[in-house]
């Protein structure tokens, strides 16, 4: 436990309180409250009295709700297929658990939220890096270093697309391979699914293996309402599992966390079933966001950033920064601008600093004033 990497993301924020009037862009969490509609769900159900526990894989109306919703974007999908979890990284670590014990050899695609790189560590598992390449146009994977690194004995991968930081986006015929390649060796594919629906080269959702895959394959993918339907603080995810697994979540769930709270999983349903709108809008926001501020880190001298195709991060370089922890600090702390260090996503961050664009107009414009007085500093 000690040998955890702890969050530098929170150690910069900490860094923040009692700073007065500090622009905070730090935490991947859209700047806006969850729909009235959505909450009016949440306050029904307690006012009704649903304070109790439930089944342990979710309610059957949330289940067969998602089913219908994966099947919609993805493939056919049985609400057997569905687990409901306490939020998104519960979810993740959830599938870990199921996948994972000590010894096991894990892939990941960095850089990568620290959350993915750190649960297999828990479970006593060695995690090999795979890193994206930065480049001016966009974060590119490099798809033969990545199939190099699937070898026979590994036991899984972790993909994140679109990413967190960087918005990299796997394209479709990568996917394939990739999972050709786990098929081959018999290596389980964990697909973190957060940022599908906040994808800006598509309407529907970007690229995921649930496409390719069958449902008894080695895939599973996880998901959250926290990005799309703007739910942070529900807590409030869920799992899409080959049918005969199961069982054997639903011990994993009742061990960890029992079953997710009642109140939040009927707002999931309400989410789910009227929220298209909600991700429309956000996207349109969110897109626009991204423009806005990529086009005027651009124009600052010593910056490189890419333009994302998707997630709600802009991740990039500073010339002459080679400690972004340290950097980020100081922009708190002597210019009110709270961002997220690049290593707190891997040592490939390392002179990056994550910007998440999720806010407004105005806050974003006050934001890039603040830090072209910094490096004008």
């Amino acid at each position: 436990m000690r040998a955890l990497v702890a969050s530098k993301v929170r150690e910069v924020a900490n860094a923040g309180l009692g700073v007065a009037a500090v622009e905070a862009f730090w935490f991947g969490e859209p700047d806006e409250a969850t729909p009235e509609f959505i909450r009016r769900a949440g306050m029904d159900s307690l006012a009704a009295g649903e304070t109790f526990y439930a089944h342990n894989l979710g309610l059957a109306e949330l289940r067969e709700t998602l089913a219908a919703y994966v099947s919609r974007l993805h493939r056919p999908t049985p609400a057997e297929a569905i687990a409901v979890t306490s939020s998104g990284v519960s979810a993740l670590m959830l599938a870990t658990q199921l996948m994972v014990g000590p010894g096991d050899r894990v892939v990941a695609v960095t850089p990568l939220w620290p959350n993915l790189v750190e649960m297999p560590r828990i479970l006593g598992a060695e995690v090999k890096r795979v890193p994206l390449a930065f480049t001016p146009e966009g974060w590119r994977l490099d798809l033969e270093r990545l199939l190099d690194a699937l070898t026979p004995g590994t036991r899984a991968l972790y993909v994140n697309s679109p990413n967190n930081p960087t918005g990299c986006t796997i394209p479709r015929e990568a996917q394939r391979a990739l999972l050709e390649r786990c098929r081959r060796h018999g290596i389980w594919i964990l697909a973190d699914d957060a940022y599908e629906r906040l994808w800006f080269e598509g309407e529907g959702a970007a690229p995921s293996f649930l496409d390719l895959a069958g449902p008894e394959e080695r895939v599973i993918g996880a998901n959250t309402f926290s990005k799309s339907w703007l739910m942070t603080g529900w807590r409030l995810g869920w799992l899409t599992v080959p049918p005969a697994l199961a069982g054997d979540l639903a011990k994993l769930i009742e061990y960890n966390t029992s079953c997710a709270p009642v109140f939040a999983q009927r707002a999931g349903v309400v989410a789910v079933r009227e929220g298209e709108p909600v991700i429309a809008r956000t996207r349109a926001r969110f897109r626009a966001a991204r423009d806005l501020l990529v086009g005027r880190l651009r124009s600052l001298e010593g910056v490189e950033a890419a333009l994302p195709a998707g997630a709600m991060y802009a991740f990039f370089r500073i010339a002459g920064v080679t400690d972004s922890l340290a950097f980020c600090k100081r922009l708190v702390r002597e210019h009110g601008l709270g961002l997220a260090p690049g290593a707190a996503f891997g040592p490939e961050g390392e002179g990056f600093v994550r910007w998440c664009f999720a806010a407004s107009g105005e806050r974003l414009e006050e934001g890039v004033r603040r830090l072209a007085r910094a490096l004008a500093a």
